[in-house]
């Protein structure tokens, strides 16, 4: 048997010693190297009641996903829109800033949007390295600086104004109908395509590319926004179970739109991303009782108002963040939310860094974290429009008074001495009495705050 001379047993003692080394300097190098950033998916329905989801305790429509979105993460009770109203909700949304701040003070017309200036999520999260796509609503803007591959998008597909026909994509308001359906700038045609379908096939398709990196989805849909389109079968099921006209058309919306979002998230499971993926789900602002949309069928429960209104109906909305494994799971905060605190809050969960610019949102980690943390905000501001008779509102703790009050659904339940609307929304959350003439310090004080709030950025919006 041969022998084996001492320098190969060194010399093979030395490779071992070295693989060693270099396994061990491996493991230590992936110990420390950075976890990957989580994807982040934002869901935005559109007029979408304060109460309409079965996690919200509407008895009268399913909502299976949302449902189990919310037994999956944290569910607030009193979150608000950035507006009534669709453009400035969204832009406050994207932009983490009140919409009056943002430039958006009202809903944008064929020749104004959301400015080039303003530094969207989707900036924000592309300069960290992320994937970005916009997939179904926009309506911040028609030309190409203000379309979503301008503010920071770089994928894009879906309709440029405020609504469209399902099947058809033309938009229907004043004048001509025009097709409205883009993808990356450029018009497409998939008519006869129900739209919500063609959002979760370019959803999916977009998360497939994109699995191996952080990706960044803003999900709009235009749902449950007229016109009611709802799935057959959802359509049927509502009328035999006797729900009235027009609640059955909404309610069928409604469990549509649900039925798309299990199907999105499906999607996210089948390429096991769960874990990976923090998803945020919210309404851009109450439910609509316009004549396009036969005058209601939306439920904003004990609250005052509907959409265009500044009363809780119009403002308050469903609201939802899941992280499985990383945030809590079946949990509901009573702190007070605000739509721009989403962008604060998933930059500090993801570690990116918020815009260089003054924010108005503020992170709710600690509120997801801790039942017991205190809401972020002291002041909260909403405007919609310019001038002396723009609606407006200032919450301070629990008193909220609301400048022009609008109420869309009662319109003749308010006169002249409610100019200044003043209520207490711990006694008294569904508005139901105006407290100014009692309370005369309170109105003031308020008035102050939004007066100053109003010379800051009201007088240069986009500072």
């Amino acid at each position: 048997m041969p022998c084996t001379s001492s320098s190969s047993r060194m010399t093979r003692r030395g490779f071992l010693a070295a693989a060693g080394a270099l396994c061990a300097s491996g493991l230590a190098a992936r110990a420390a190297a950075p976890p990957r950033r989580p994807n982040v998916i934002v869901i935005y329905t559109d007029d979408q009641g304060c109460i309409d989801a079965g996690c919200y305790g509407a008895t009268d429509l399913a909502t299976p996903s949302l449902d189990t979105l919310a037994a999956r993460g944290v569910r607030f009770t009193q979150f608000y829109a950035p507006s009534s109203v669709c453009s400035p909700s969204r832009a406050g949304l994207l932009t983490g800033r009140f919409p009056l701040r943002a430039g958006v003070p009202g809903n944008v017309g064929e020749k104004d949007g959301l400015p080039p200036g303003e530094v969207t999520m989707a900036e924000m999260f592309r300069a960290a390295g992320y994937a970005t796509a916009h997939v179904g609503k926009w309506h911040l803007g028609h030309a190409p600086e203000t379309m979503p591959n301008g503010q920071g998008f770089d994928h894009s597909f879906g309709h440029m104004v405020g609504c469209i026909d399902n099947y058809s994509h033309f938009f229907y308001w004043q004048g001509p109908n025009r097709h409205d359906l883009y993808r990356n700038g450029e018009e497409v045609f998939h008519s006869g395509r129900f739209f919500p379908d063609l959002m979760v096939e370019e959803a999916s398709g977009f998360m497939e590319a994109h699995r191996e990196a952080p990706f960044f989805l803003y999900f709009a849909m235009n749902t449950p926004h007229y016109p009611y389109q709802g799935d057959p079968e959802w359509l049927e099921k509502y009328r035999k179970d006797g729900v009235p006209y027009p609640r059955d058309l909404y309610a069928a919306f409604v469990s549509t739109l649900d039925a798309r979002i299990g199907r999105l998230l499906d999607k996210v499971a089948e390429l096991g991303l769960t874990q990976d993926t923090i998803v945020v789900f919210q309404s851009d602002n109450g439910h609509s009782v316009e004549e396009r949309a036969h005058f209601g069928g939306g439920n904003a429960g004990p609250y005052r108002g509907a959409k265009f209104s500044f009363f809780e109906g119009g403002i308050r909305v469903p609201a939802i963040i899941s992280w499985p494994g990383r945030l809590p799971e079946g949990a509901v905060r009573g702190q007070t939310g605000h739509g721009c605190d989403w962008l604060p809050t998933l930059a500090e969960l993801c570690g990116v860094d918020p815009p260089a610019v003054p924010l108005d949102g503020r992170s709710l980690v600690s509120v997801l974290q801790d039942p017991a943390a205190p809401a972020p905000h002291d002041v909260l501001h909403w405007q919609i429009g310019t001038g002396a008779k723009a609606q407006w509102a200032v919450r301070r703790g629990d008193w909220k008074l609301i400048g022009n009050p609008v109420d869309i659904v009662n319109p003749k339940s308010l006169t002249k001495d409610d100019a200044l609307f003043l209520a207490n929304l711990a006694d008294d959350p569904s508005e139901t009495r105006n407290l100014a003439a009692d309370h005369p310090e309170t109105v003031r004080e308020l008035l102050a705050l939004h007066e100053a709030w109003i010379r800051e950025v009201g007088a240069r919006p986009g500072a």
